[in-house]
């Protein structure tokens, strides 16, 4: 029997599954947790057909139930949501069983405290546990189901395998995840800590010079200072990869912490004979303002590093709109050696860094990586335009308080 023939429930049913076993197989193709993770919420809200769709994970760390994604809230505000285990979502966790809502404003258990928050109106709900390895690790919403429908049981049982697929996917990337950082932590300590060996061998012989003894004892005192940025930055990074770091949202004066940031560089400038300026207006910001900072350091003190002798770096603001919410535009120009076009497109990578500039300067090479991931956890870009010879330009977006 074709699904023209079928009665109408029946071949709606039968295209959800045959929609949802391609979405499968998309899923457990994706090992990259981010895209992971919007797929799942884009396939839940087509699976469904309602208005916006969530996903709440518990973090491993706290035990506290926290959304990780959702269509419908902005990433900075997502930080500051933790969800009580007696909310809905909390229940479905604690019981390991779906629960519907057919209006929000007749369930006690029910708090507007989050739509207050994200400026948001729900009236129905849908939730399940999302369940890997017989451990619910978190929960999948549709909310809000289009026109005057209510959820049904079909919506319930597609959602519901949705979520087995959808969490078996996720603990795979984050497995896949934790294992391809351990090894590229391992094999970038693996130099420091060789030369750091080698050293002590040489420190050992009766017949070294003292002029060398010197040599080495400040070559280890560099590379235990790399050592050092290493494993900090390789913190940094795994907390943001795995959405353990929560950001510290308030307002601040930008151009007040641009002035704190130079002055932190401004000795690494003069040291190059590099001059540098700013243009642009006054903004307050609405962001985590330490990460904000390390952001701005990281660009830099990276346009210091790859500059040439008495060179220029400026750091210009501007006001742009993202999705219609106001966003500041950062941007640090250098008049540095520039990026060529293939090398563009790998700089956010994990420890890469272009060999025409490597032997210029030391670095970890996850500088770069971590400022992306803090800029896109504000719900912000990270752009890059540069030409060989000429310098380059790194921008970033960063919300804006609301006057």
């Amino acid at each position: 029997m074709d699904n023209a023939k079928m009665p109408a429930t029946v071949a709606d049913m039968v295209e959800r599954y045959e929609r949802l076993m391609e979405i499968s197989r998309q899923l457990n193709s994706t090992l990259d947790l981010a895209s992971l993770l919007r797929k799942i919420i884009s396939a839940g809200k087509e699976l469904t057909r309602c208005e916006a769709a969530s996903i709440l994970l518990i973090d491993p760390a706290s035990g506290e139930l926290r959304f990780e994604i959702a269509s419908n809230i902005k990433p900075q505000d997502m930080d500051s949501i933790v969800v009580p285990m007696d909310s809905i979502a909390g229940w479905v966790v604690s019981h390991g069983e779906p629960r519907v809502i057919d209006d929000v404003t007749r369930e006690p258990s029910w708090s507007n405290r989050v739509d207050d928050t994200i400026e948001f109106h729900t009236r129905s709900l849908l939730a399940v546990p999302m369940r890997a390895h017989n451990k619910v690790i978190g929960v999948l919403e549709s909310v809000n189901k289009l026109g005057s429908q209510r959820f049904d049981e079909n919506d319930i049982n597609t959602l519901a395998t949705l979520a087995s697929q959808a969490a078996v996917a996720i603990e795979n990337a984050r497995l896949f995840q934790q294992s391809d950082f351990i090894a590229e932590m391992v094999h970038e300590l693996r130099t420091p800590l060789a030369s750091l060996k080698a050293s002590t061998v040489l420190l050992k012989r009766a017949d070294l010079p003292k002029e060398r003894q010197g040599d080495i004892v400040d070559m280890m005192q560099s590379e235990t200072e790399r050592l050092i940025r290493l494993t900090s930055e390789f913190l940094d990074l795994a907390r943001l990869e795995s959405g353990r770091t929560r950001l510290d949202i308030g307002r601040f004066d930008l151009n007040g912490l641009i002035t704190e940031s130079l002055d932190v560089v401004i000795h690494q400038a003069n040291e190059k004979g590099i001059t540098m300026s700013t243009k642009g207006g006054k903004f307050v910001a609405n962001a985590d303002r330490g990460k904000t900072k390390q952001v701005l350091l990281n660009l830099l003190t990276n346009a210091i590093k790859y500059n040439k002798e008495n060179g220029e770096v400026v750091i210009s603001t501007s006001e742009v709109n993202v999705d219609g919410e106001p966003f500041v535009r950062l941007a640090v120009t250098d008049t540095g050696y520039g990026i060529s076009k293939e090398n563009q497109k790998r700089m956010f990578q994990k420890f890469y860094r272009v060999a025409d500039t490597a032997s210029k300067s030391s670095g970890t090479g996850l500088g770069l990586t971590i400022a992306k991931h803090i800029v896109e956890a504000h719900g912000g870009t990270v752009t890059l335009e540069s030409e060989l010879g000429v310098g380059s330009t790194f921008s970033v977006t960063i919300p804006l308080a609301k006057k």
